[in-house]
């Protein structure tokens, strides 16, 4: 089957993107409004960038009518965010913060969930993530301005981590059973990242 995208309703290039684009990490992205108000929401199109700068990137869609969505308005006014990561035991509270809630409502207080200040940044971190990334924004591309769906990506320079003890050791290595991260498949669906295997580098792979 060949499939040409300029042919498809945008639903069907997205159910083509996120049921291929699998398992996908999830953002959970705290910001605040310039007047303060706490807003946290998690985005499944997330990707580390690169180590020098430390950077990462996520990719906030506009809504149905072609607005930006919150975490996308509040970053483009104070320029911060900090991204979560999300383990098992928040999932729920996770999914959660999807919900649709009128501008300035905040997701912390609908989930349960504890802002906790951050080091650098204004946004807080959430409490019970085991992993945040604080960021300053360096760069936001707007594919299709105005358009519903339209893409985003927003780069942020990563200037702090906040990490829980027990699962990184004295080299920054995260412990992935101690993080028990989880991941986004098509729809409803998610998966856990604990049936892991290794392979070794390069031809080596081909003999194990």
């Amino acid at each position: 089957m060949q499939i040409d995208p300029a042919q498809l309703e945008v639903s069907e290039r997205y159910k083509l993107l996120i049921g291929g684009v699998v398992p996908r990490p999830i953002a959970f992205v705290s910001t605040h409004a310039a007047n303060g108000a706490l807003n946290l929401a998690p985005f499944s199109f997330f990707a580390g960038v690169a180590s020098e700068p430390m950077s990462l990137l996520f990719c906030p869609a506009n809504r149905n009518d072609g607005g930006e969505k919150d975490t996308l308005r509040n970053i483009d006014a104070t320029k911060e965010f900090v991204v979560n990561v999300v383990s098992k035991r928040i999932g729920r509270a996770m999914a959660a913060c999807a919900e649709d809630l009128a501008y300035g409502d905040s997701e912390f207080d609908l989930a349960g969930l504890t802002p906790s200040p951050s080091a650098v940044v204004s946004p807080p971190r959430v409490s019970e993530a085991l992993l945040s990334y604080e960021c300053r924004l360096m760069q936001i591309i707007r594919l299709a301005p105005g358009a519903p769906s339209g893409g985003n990506i927003v780069i942020g320079q990563v200037v702090s981590v906040h990490a829980a003890d027990d699962i990184i050791d004295d080299a920054c290595r995260i412990d992935p059973q101690r993080l028990d991260a989880v991941g986004r498949m098509a729809g409803l669906t998610y998966c856990t990242t604990r049936d892991r295997f290794d392979l070794p580098w390069g031809r080596h792979a081909l003999e194990s």
